[in-house]
């Protein structure tokens, strides 16, 4: 449980298998009590992540919160782009609805870093002016070629991050610490419609910092990020990365 939340006789809990919120890709989940200790079963939920900046406030990529197999529990995920400071941070509004009744409630929250370091999310402007937000999804790396997944969402407004389909991400993992060396078997990611993230193939044969070199393409398959890795070009302006 990351946050017990004390609001309108209720008590809400959010859980996730990470121990923090966390910049980059966040499952969580829902649970709502009432005043008698019962967990609330059919309610409807809605969120919305803001970060309080010093000069302008702004949201995240976020999906729609869902009921899961258990009627009490309730799911979705939230993509945070950068952590909160002394100055600046995040709060979430929760919007619920529990027989007919509306409730609200907005609470602060602390977004770091990823503990180890790691870029799993990355902002960007692409060629045609813009803004991406390009996430990968959780990923337990094996000396393998493993299933590699990533969530594109674009900024249509300060508070309004719309998801992209139908494009191409290029992939070309590369170990800096070793030569630069690539890997066979990879397997560029495409939109899977049925799962609406895209997927691909990531190939890794020794443990060790890998960074994920990447590009962006279109529907027409003109470039938008990211540039080919060679003898005199060794990294991508557009990556994420894994160490295991």
């Amino acid at each position: 449980m990351l946050t017990s939340v004390q609001a309108n006789n209720h008590t809400i809990e959010l859980y996730s298998d990470q121990s923090q919120f966390t910049v980059g890709y966040n499952e969580l989940f829902i649970r709502i009590k009432d005043a008698s200790d019962n967990y609330i079963s059919d309610a409807t939920i809605t969120w919305n992540p803001v970060m309080h900046m010093t000069s302008m406030m702004h949201s995240c990529p976020k999906s729609d919160v869902s009921m899961t197999n258990d009627a009490s529990v309730y799911s979705g995920y939230i993509i945070f782009q950068m952590p909160g400071n002394d100055t600046e941070y995040w709060d979430l509004t929760l919007n619920y609805t529990i027989n007919g009744e509306s409730f609200s409630f907005t609470e602060q929250i602390e977004i770091n870093a990823p503990l180890d370091g790691m870029q799993r999310v990355t902002v960007f402007t692409g060629s045609d002016n813009v803004r991406y937000i390009l996430a990968m999804m959780p990923l337990e790396p094996k000396v393998a070629v493993n299933d590699f997944s990533a969530l594109l969402y674009k900024m249509e407004t300060m508070m309004v991050f719309p998801p992209v389909s139908n494009y191409t991400i290029t992939l070309d993992p590369r170990m800096p610490s070793m030569g630069n060396h690539s890997s066979p078997n990879n397997v560029d990611l495409t939109y899977d419609t049925a799962e609406t993230m895209y997927a691909g193939k990531l190939a890794l044969t020794m443990t060790g910092y890998w960074k994920l070199n990447l590009k962006l393409l279109d529907e027409s398959g003109d470039l938008l990020k990211g540039e080919d890795i060679t003898e005199t070009n060794l990294s991508s302006s557009l990556y994420l990365e894994v160490e295991f």
